[in-house]
């Protein structure tokens, strides 16, 4: 039942994700951030596979990293979306050969990065921007964009509520009706959130959400 949503407003971008570290039937955790810092005007949120989420997440992160440390500039983050797609799509096509039921060099195309995500940046020349990046290497730049199945209620509400122009106050106000519809609708709903902005002055953590059962 993951849920990651974001927007952009004025000036700046919102991410929001569950913190449930879920198997089967199974709470592990209830306080998993699953918003990375990719640099200090960069982040990622992911839904997927744990295993994948957080090895991916972690590869992208250490190579945008190694660029801006060989380079001496940090990435755009339309040049980082572009590179998180790229990967997807390079382990997307990779073959995986094996012997299958007596047949040798039985090939079948896998896919490693079971992951989707929603990468927020501000740049000083183009501004705050979100970028969709899903586990077939599909890449769009957004206004808004969700995975997971608080999806269905989260993309619904910011249809009915979202302007380009939101300020930061009517951002939040928004992200927290996106939450309550979750947990109001969903029948085995997340009960906690955290929230990530990042704007001129660099990315960094707004907030938690957490219910009443968990304070």
């Amino acid at each position: 039942m993951e849920c990651v949503f974001g927007l952009v407003g004025n000036g700046f971008a919102i991410v929001a994700a569950d913190t449930s570290a879920v198997h089967s039937i199974l709470l592990h955790k209830n306080k998993e951030d699953k918003i990375m810092t990719l640099d200090s005007h960069k982040l990622v949120a992911a839904s997927g596979e744990p295993g994948d989420r957080v090895q991916f997440t972690e590869y992208v992160q250490k190579n945008v990293s190694l660029y801006q440390f060989r380079n001496g500039i940090p990435l755009s983050t339309a040049a980082a979306a572009n590179f998180t797609r790229g990967e997807l799509a390079t382990a997307l096509r990779k073959e995986f050969c094996a012997t299958f039921q007596g047949y040798s060099d039985f090939c079948v195309l896998m896919n490693p990065y079971s992951v989707n995500i929603l990468m927020a940046g501000y740049d000083k020349e183009a501004g705050a921007s979100l970028y969709y990046i899903d586990y077939i290497a599909t890449l769009h730049k957004v206004d808004k964009g969700a995975f997971g199945y608080g999806s269905y209620f989260s993309l619904s509400t910011m249809d009915r509520h979202y302007r380009s122009d939101m300020s930061v106050e009517e951002a939040i106000e928004l992200v927290d009706k996106c939450i309550l519809e979750i947990r109001s609708r969903l029948v085995i709903a997340p009960p906690n959130f955290v929230i990530k902005i990042v704007d001129k002055d660099g990315a960094r953590e707004y907030g938690w959400r957490i219910s009443t059962a968990d304070a």
